[in-house]
C-alpha cells in the first residue's frame, strides 16, 4: 500500500504583541536628565526655518572706494632698485624687463622690413642707380674719360635715385599717421623721443648701406670697363666721394624727409614739400641771377643745390669744391629739422 503525501506542519507562530508606547509623564512632573521632551511644535520648531534656495539672493559686493582702487605705493624705506614684490607688493605673472633703445630699434626694423613700400622704393632706387650707371658706362668710350673720372656713370643714377629715398623717408613716419599705427607705437613705447630716434637710426643705416653698395658697384664696374692707357685713374679721394660721400648725401636727404614727414604728418604734403626742397634750388637761381642785387644769392643757392652738391662729391667741377662743405650744410639743415620734429612730437597729443 502507498501512504498518502502529508504536508509538513510548520512551527507555531507566536502571537505578535503591539509595541508599547512609552508613557508620558505629566506635564508638571520633573523629567529625567537624559529624557527631556522636545519643545512644543515638533522637531522642526527647534531650528530656524530656512527660505527656499531660489529665494536666497547672493550678497552684493559694495564698490571699493576710489582711493582703494589705485595701487598702493611701495612701503616707506623700501629700496627703489629692489622689486616691489619683495616688499609685499603685486607680483606680475609675466616677466617684466626695463625697456631701452634696443627694443625700439628692433621694433622699427621689424616694421620697416615688413611693409611693401620699403621693398619697392629701395628696389627702384637700386635699379635706377645701377641700371642708369651701367648704361652710361656701356655707351661711352675710353676717350670720354680722359678728363673725367670713370666713376662718372654713377652720378647720373643718383639724380633720380635720391627721389626714391625722399619718398621712403616721408613714408617711414607719415604712413603710421595715416593708418593710426602711431598710437599703437606710442602706447607700446610712451617715450616718443625714443621712437623717433629709433626710426631715424634704422632708416639712415638702411639707406646709407644700400646706397653706398649700389654706388660702389657702379664705380668699380665703370673703372673696370674703361681702363685704357689714356683713361684718368681715379684717386682715393674721388672714390670716397663717389661712394661714401654720395651715399651720405642721399641718406641725409632721406633723413631730412623723415623729419619733414614727422612735422607735417601727411604723406602727400611732406613729399610735395621735399620735392620743392630738392628741385627749387636748382631752378630758382636761373631767375635770381637775372637781377644784379640777387645774383650772389642765386649763385650760392645754385652751388648748394642737390645736383651740384652731388657733382662736387664726384669732383666733376673744380669750381664747386670737394663737396664736403655742401654735405656739412645738408647735415646742419637736417639736424635743425630733427630738433623741430622732436619739439613738435612732445608738444602734440599724437
Amino acid at each position: 500500500m502507498t501512504t498518502p503525501y502529508q504536508q509538513p506542519q510548520s512551527a507555531p507562530v507566536p502571537p505578535q504583541t503591539p509595541p508599547q508606547m512609552p508613557q508620558q509623564a505629566p506635564s508638571g512632573a520633573p523629567q529625567p536628565p537624559g529624557r527631556q521632551m522636545p519643545p512644543q511644535g515638533g522637531p522642526q520648531s527647534a531650528y530656524p526655518q530656512q527660505m527656499p534656495q531660489q529665494a536666497q539672493m547672493p550678497p552684493q559686493q559694495q564698490p571699493a572706494p576710489p582711493h582703494l582702487s589705485q595701487p598702493a605705493p611701495p612701503p616707506a624705506g623700501a629700496n627703489p632698485s629692489q622689486p616691489y614684490a619683495a616688499v609685499g607688493g603685486y607680483t606680475s605673472p609675466i616677466p617684466v624687463r626695463r625697456t631701452h633703445l634696443g627694443h625700439a630699434l628692433t621694433s622699427e626694423w621689424t616694421k620697416i622690413k615688413s611693409v611693401r613700400s620699403t621693398i619697392w622704393t629701395l628696389g627702384v632706387m637700386i635699379a635706377l642707380v645701377v641700371g642708369i650707371g651701367l648704361l652710361v658706362a656701356a655707351s661711352t668710350s675710353d676717350d670720354d674719360y680722359v678728363t673725367a673720372p670713370p666713376t662718372l656713370p654713377a652720378f647720373f643714377g643718383t639724380l633720380l635715385g635720391q627721389l626714391c629715398l625722399v619718398t621712403l623717408g616721408v613714408l617711414v613716419v607719415s604712413s603710421e599717421y595715416g593708418t593710426g599705427m602711431i598710437r599703437t607705437s606710442f602706447t607700446a613705447c610712451p617715450n616718443r623721443a625714443r621712437v623717433l630716434t629709433a626710426k631715424a637710426l634704422v632708416f639712415f643705416t638702411l639707406s646709407f648701406t644700400t646706397t653706398t653698395v649700389a654706388l660702389a658697384l657702379v664705380a668699380f664696374a665703370g673703372s673696370g670697363m674703361h681702363s685704357g692707357p689714356d683713361v684718368m685713374d681715379p684717386s682715393g679721394e674721388q672714390m670716397v666721394g663717389a661712394t661714401i660721400g654720395a651715399g651720405l648725401y642721399m641718406s641725409l636727404l632721406g633723413l631730412l624727409s623723415l623729419a619733414v614727414g614727422s612735422m607735417l604728418r601727411h604723406s602727400a604734403g611732406a613729399i610735395t614739400a621735399m620735392l620743392g626742397v630738392v628741385l627749387l634750388p636748382a631752378i630758382l637761381p636761373a631767375f635770381l641771377m637775372m637781377s644784379d642785387s640777387l645774383r650772389d644769392l642765386g649763385e650760392t643757392m645754385q652751388k648748394y643745390s642737390s645736383p651740384n652738391s652731388l657733382a662736387a662729391l664726384f669732383q666733376l667741377d673744380e669750381e664747386l669744391g670737394s663737396g664736403w662743405s655742401q654735405l656739412g650744410a645738408l647735415a646742419a639743415v637736417t639736424g635743425a629739422a630733427l630738433i623741430a620734429a622732436y619739439a613738435l612730437l612732445e608738444k602734440r597729443d599724437v
